[in-house]
């Protein structure tokens, strides 16, 4: 295997419905048999949701952005429950931490109990954000990252990696199996926030982009998708 712990990002809309709302059981259940298949081979999996199949932080203009945000922030609550009830029936032993505590439903962040949990071979799905708005769950994936030493952020989302434009609008976009965080941030690589390329580039911890189909692939052997490193 290329990793031995992994910070695995998934957007809300992959355990989404058709139309992209809600959580669908059978999505959550072929992504985690996966997770559970690298989970068996040795593998140290922590884990950020998105929550774009309940709320995007800039949907509804006459919500402001700071109020927006904190809906978002509660809704990767919603997410982390529903998967973590997915992976203990398929008999995944994980836990939750999240940044915002709420008594009986979501327990605290902490960096020692979670190495402890990933050393033990528990999925930790990480909840909410950092707490605060105007930051988006991939600079909470890049900043958990860091806390638990992941040798790498992987994020899955609907395309095969970093392209040099949109592939699904520019037929000649060039598709890069490596990429530096430098070249990411200087020509506008749309392929996570750009407050989270950054605090991967200072930390430093490397950023596989792939498409989440190929999810055993990436998390075994980093062998699809892009590369983002430092050089």
């Amino acid at each position: 295997m290329k990793f031995k712990r992994i910070l695995l990002k998934l957007s809300g809309e992959s355990l989404a419905n058709s139309n992209g709302f809600g959580v669908n059981s059978e999505n959550c259940l072929k992504i985690a048999n996966k997770i559970k298949k690298c989970l068996d081979k040795g593998l140290e999996i922590g884990l950020v949701i998105g929550a774009g199949n309940f709320w995007r932080g800039r949907t509804g203009t006459h919500i402001s952005r700071t109020q927006s945000d904190k809906m978002g922030i509660l809704a990767t609550a919603m997410n982390a429950l529903a998967f973590s009830d997915i992976l203990s029936k398929i008999g995944v032993d994980c836990c939750i931490q999240s940044s915002l505590y709420i008594q009986g439903v979501l327990p605290p962040f902490s960096i020692s109990d979670a190495i402890s949990y990933l050393e033990q071979k528990k999925v930790v799905i990480f909840s909410c954000g950092l707490g605060s708005p105007f930051f988006s769950t991939d600079t909470a994936a890049a900043l958990r990252a860091a806390e638990i030493n992941a040798d790498a952020l992987l994020k899955a989302t609907t395309i095969d990696g970093v392209y040099s434009a949109d592939p699904k609008l520019d037929k000649n976009a060039v598709k890069y199996d490596k990429v530096t965080f430098d070249e990411v941030l200087q020509n506008h690589l749309n392929v996570m926030d750009m407050t989270a390329i950054s605090l991967c580039r200072d930390i430093p911890v490397p950023v596989l982009i792939f498409n989440f189909n190929d999810l055993e692939n990436a998390i075994l052997f980093g062998s699809v998708g892009t590369f983002i490193t430092s050089v």
